[in-house]
């Protein structure tokens, strides 16, 4: 059975505290720790929002007004019932996440048991509570690895996975969606692109840490476009998603709404950090060279290449506008990672 981790009293929750306040008032967040969960969880009181985060064990950090309850690893079997009691809604962001250099003998099967059984149980057992709402925060990477830069993916281009990673959350997609049109669940589908801020980790945290130490990086050369997505904004539209009825059975992209090339987005972060961007035009095909030689072809191709999408679907089906730039979600990433920062 779930373990309930008493994390503080529930919070008081008036009716008006805004245009969501009354839809929805209990939420189950998975992974409410993470990256996104965090900045979720931070919002849900202004929203009139009490969130109870599912956490594997006793023991997480989680702000006092949050209920937590204990349910275990998501790549087992997991009893769902205490956590659901209650709830009117559900933000599914617990993932098993890319990584670059994947040490699992079975990567397939462990991101499948996590991304995709563990997603259709917790979906049968939320329709099973009475949940009306079940939002899940799947991945551009769905689509795909990469666009040219004058054709960005949109809500109709035809998903081409190209890791175990991508294709765990395609394949959780249609799931969710098959549970939702056969039964009374009402399914919503987030697909965000690289995103930014507080606690960011991978490619993007070496970066903005390299930018910090004044280490000259060999990217002047490189004109790409890449969407961004601040983790705020992200936050502001899985709210939006639990309520509003234009996304109901949609499967949406999202960004920030501004592209950015590699040397731009350093030279930003540098901005931020009051510093001089020390870029280098190392010819791009002498850099994809070095990282097929250095065992980072991927790293490589992450820097170099274009992924950009097209939101024009999520923001028509719900009037959505991000309430932060990208400057604004590159300033809270450097801001909260100062303390960690090179010298200098």
């Amino acid at each position: 059975m779930a373990a309930v981790v008493s994390a503080g009293p529930s919070p008081d929750t008036p009716a008006g505290r805004g245009p969501e306040a009354g839809a929805v008032r209990r939420v189950l967040v998975t992974g409410a720790t993470g990256f996104v969960g965090r900045a979720f969880v931070a919002q849900a009181p202004a929203r009139g929002l009490e969130v109870v985060a599912a956490i594997r064990g006793p023991g997480a950090a989680l702000p006092g007004r949050v209920r937590a309850v204990a349910v275990g690893d998501l790549a087992g079997p997991v009893d769902w019932p205490a956590a659901l009691e209650g709830v009117d809604a559900v933000v599914h962001l617990a993932a098993r996440v890319h990584v670059m250099h994947d040490a699992s003998a079975d990567p397939a099967g462990d991101y499948r048991r996590v991304n995709v059984d563990a997603t259709v149980a917790l979906a049968r057992a939320a329709e099973a509570a009475g949940v009306r709402r079940f939002v899940f925060a799947s991945s551009v990477k769905a689509l795909g690895e990469s666009t040219p830069a004058d054709r960005p993916f949109d809500d109709a281009t035809p998903p081409h996975p190209e890791d175990p990673y991508g294709a765990s959350k395609l394949e959780a997609e249609r799931a969710l969606h098959a549970i939702g049109a056969a039964g009374r669940i009402e399914a919503v589908v987030l697909r965000p692109p690289l995103m930014i801020g507080p606690g960011v980790r991978g490619n993007l945290r070496l970066l903005a840490r390299a930018v910090g130490a004044g280490v000259p990086l060999p990217l002047g050369a490189i004109d790409n476009r890449r969407s961004l997505l601040s983790v705020g904004n992200f936050a502001d539209a899985l709210a939006l998603a639990l309520v509003h009825p234009g996304a109901v059975g949609g499967t949406f992209l999202i960004r920030d709404g501004e592209d950015l090339s590699t040397p731009a987005l350093v030279r930003r972060i540098a901005r931020a950090m009051g510093r001089r961007a020390r870029l280098w035009p190392v010819p791009v095909g002498l850099l994809r060279a070095a990282g097929a030689v250095a065992g980072r072809a991927d790293a490589v191709a992450r820097l170099t290449e274009s992924l950009r999408i097209d939101d024009a679907g999520w923001r028509a089906a719900t009037g959505w506008t991000p309430p932060l730039d990208v400057d604004a979600g590159i300033a809270s990433m450097v801001a909260a990672g100062r303390p960690a920062r090179g010298p200098g």
